[in-house]
């Protein structure tokens, strides 16, 4: 596995996403001002990776608009340093296809890359809720009962070139072991070059459990299959954000928070922002494992980023 100099630890911010409705915090960010905003606060608090969605201004419903994710990432762009990383994920409700249109439009550094198929349950949340803000929000979360969350290996054939022609790094969104698997298929036949960046992703209700055995299984699949080319991030889902972040520290790995992940600081205690899950992550970083947290300039050095200014930003 490869680690950065001095052993630093890359934190990821995962602002805003396409699992939490804003009924279910009011600290949500919605707005593109909202969604910028709690990005450059993330930066400020110690992440040099944002993950960018964009949502409806007036509803807060997941979309896809590249003029959104414009006036997002250049906003973020021009306040800080941080590596924008917008997501190809998009919603699980939306075509491959779609998601991918933000790569050509924005040429970032580095964008999100599902690496597999997998049923993409939020309709659990459902039973939490007596009533929502808006009415999108409980037929979108009733509907993933029925839903696959599409990145089959002709998606992947796809949408991979779109990554190498615009010389953005693909981060692997791996929800479970065989997407792994999938993720060396693709390297065997030419469509990803190492070294690889993967972010192990637990909890999500379709993919692999959130407990600690099924990180330390996910992480030496990937010794096996990929041995020193390749380094590795971890989102834990819900209550799994921070007991999962710390083990992939102890491991070596990194880490990602925010609002997509997880709406909770401790316990019963919502986060009011992005940045007070950052701050949470750096301060575990440093207290329990005595490692630095990695500034945007070591991570571009370290994933091989072409760089802030080869953006179309």
């Amino acid at each position: 596995m490869r680690t950065l100099p001095n052993d630093a630890a890359i934190i990821s911010c995962a602002v805003t996403g396409a699992i939490h409705v804003p009924t279910m915090s009011p600290h949500l960010p919605v707005t593109p001002e909202e969604i910028a905003t709690a990005a450059i606060e993330a930066a400020e608090a110690g992440a040099s990776i944002v993950h960018i969605h964009v949502r409806d201004p007036e509803t807060g419903e997941p979309i896809t608009d590249l003029d959104l994710f414009r006036q997002v990432a250049t906003r973020i762009h021009e306040e800080t340093d941080v590596i924008v990383q917008p997501t190809t994920g998009g919603a699980p409700t939306m075509a491959p296809e779609e998601r991918v249109r933000v790569v050509p439009e924005l040429e970032p550094e580095m964008a999100s890359c599902n690496m597999g198929s997998i049923n993409f349950g939020l309709y659990p949340l459902l039973e939490k809720y007596d009533e929502f803000e808006y009415d999108w929000e409980a037929e979108y979360l009733e509907g993933t009962r029925d839903l696959i969350f599409r990145n089959t290996f002709d998606d992947l054939e796809s949408m991979l070139p779109v990554f190498d022609e615009y010389g953005t790094k693909p981060e692997l969104e791996c929800y479970d072991v065989g997407h792994l698997y999938n993720a060396k298929h693709m390297v065997d036949r030419g469509f990803i070059e190492p070294p690889l960046h993967l972010q192990f992703v637990l909890g999500i209700h379709g993919g692999i459990g959130g407990d600690g055995e099924n990180l330390t299984h996910m992480y030496r699949i990937a010794e096996t299959l990929f041995g020193n080319d390749f380094s590795f991030s971890v989102i834990g889902a819900g209550r799994h954000e921070f007991p999962r972040a710390v083990q992939a520290l102890d491991l070596g790995g990194h880490v990602r928070v925010g609002l997509e992940d997880n709406l909770y600081l401790r316990p019963g205690k919502l986060a009011e922002s992005n940045a007070d899950l950052v701050a949470k992550a750096v301060d575990l970083t440093r207290d329990l494992t005595g490692r630095d947290i990695a500034s945007p300039k070591q991570v571009r050095e370290f994933l091989e980023l072409t760089g802030k200014d080869a953006t179309d930003l």
